[in-house]
């Protein structure tokens, strides 16, 4: 029963904080591009691939959740690993995509101000994005 539990927990865990931070990370990003619209609405579609970039964590977690569950479905691996794995990514997911949406907000704005450093903040929020990545490749290893 405690196996279950545990398992669950994990699962639901990886789910819920990637999904927690691609929500604050968007809205960190898309607060950002409300902001820089009213100086340079002409730019709106360079803010809207900023701001939607840390969304990729939360399908990353989404990702790891069903390889989780079929691992658990067909008994490869119990509750407690689960439950560590599920924390562990999740977690990872949830920081890397509130860090990226900051990220893309400092790039927002320096888009709005006129600089040309769209391709740079895209290079710059791709690092961490590169450790939720990780997080999801450990996960698939285990």
């Amino acid at each position: 029963m405690l196996n279950t539990v545990l398992a669950y927990l994990g699962l639901g865990l990886v789910l819920a904080l990637a999904g927690i931070g691609s929500a604050f990370g968007t809205t960190i990003a898309g607060n950002a591009a409300e902001g820089g619209l009213k100086k340079r609405p002409e730019a709106s579609g360079t803010y809207m691939v900023l701001s939607a970039l840390p969304a990729t964590q939360g399908i990353y977690g989404f990702v790891a959740f069903f390889m989780l569950l079929g691992n658990f479905r067909s008994g490869d691996l119990d509750g407690g690993v689960l439950f560590g794995i599920g924390l562990c990514v999740g977690l990872v997911c949830m920081l890397s995509a509130i860090r990226q949406g900051q990220v893309c907000a400092n790039g927002i704005v320096g888009v709005s101000q006129g600089h040309n450093v769209m391709v740079n903040t895209l290079i710059y929020a791709a690092l961490p994005e590169f450790y939720a990545i990780l997080g999801l490749v450990g996960a698939l290893m285990v």
